[in-house]
């Protein structure tokens, strides 16, 4: 007989936490030029893998993803999770925890790092601790990383972490600029390797 599913937003969890270098926490008001900041400096490497970053977006348009992000993360919909430097307080990169199904307790981890901040670890630190939040907080069974099959950068960081590689869906959607691209899915699952 299965048991009856708890209203996600009723579920509660912390809404930061800290590794070694990051403060990983929930979006807040006034985030949103941060970010904005971020995504300036970075749009031209976030372009090939990223659809909201064919175009820049103005300071204003940052806050209200910003704020939907944080309505989203209350209602349990979609965790988006920014990532700071824990000394200088600056803005690092974006992940979070999407394509959520809580009663499976699956999610995907996404991922994104300012351009200055790249190829200094700092991805694959947050990604971790995200995947151990998920793991000791929301009780995960599965966590997922998708990326293009293309993008070295964030397949690495999926390899890195120990993630297994089950799939590669050919053709399975589009990249930004219309062509048709394959998938890779990796995922660690609770009680091998979770």
């Amino acid at each position: 007989m299965e048991m009856p599913v708890q209203d996600p937003i009723l579920i509660s969890f912390p809404e930061q936490f800290e590794t070694e270098r990051l403060l990983i926490r929930a979006p807040l008001w006034g985030d949103g030029l941060a970010v904005n900041e971020a995504v300036h400096e970075s749009i031209e490497e976030l372009k090939p893998w990223m659809p909201w970053a064919q175009r820049l977006p103005s300071v204003e348009e940052s806050e209200i993803e910003i704020r939907k992000s944080r309505l989203k993360f209350l209602e349990r919909s979609d965790l988006r999770l920014l990532f700071f430097h824990k000394e200088s307080g600056r803005l690092i990169g974006c992940s979070g925890l999407h394509r959520i199904h809580w009663q499976a307790r699956r999610f995907e981890i996404g991922y994104w790092v300012r351009t200055s901040e790249s190829g200094r670890g700092y991805v694959t630190e947050a990604a971790a601790g995200i995947t151990q939040f998920a793991a000791e907080e929301l009780h995960a069974q599965r966590i997922e990383i998708r990326c293009d099959a293309k993008n070295a950068k964030s397949r690495a960081v999926a390899e890195r972490l120990g993630f297994t590689r089950e799939a590669l869906l050919q053709s399975d959607s589009c990249s930004p600029c219309g062509e048709l691209r394959d998938t890779l899915i990796y995922a660690k699952v609770r009680g091998r390797g979770l």
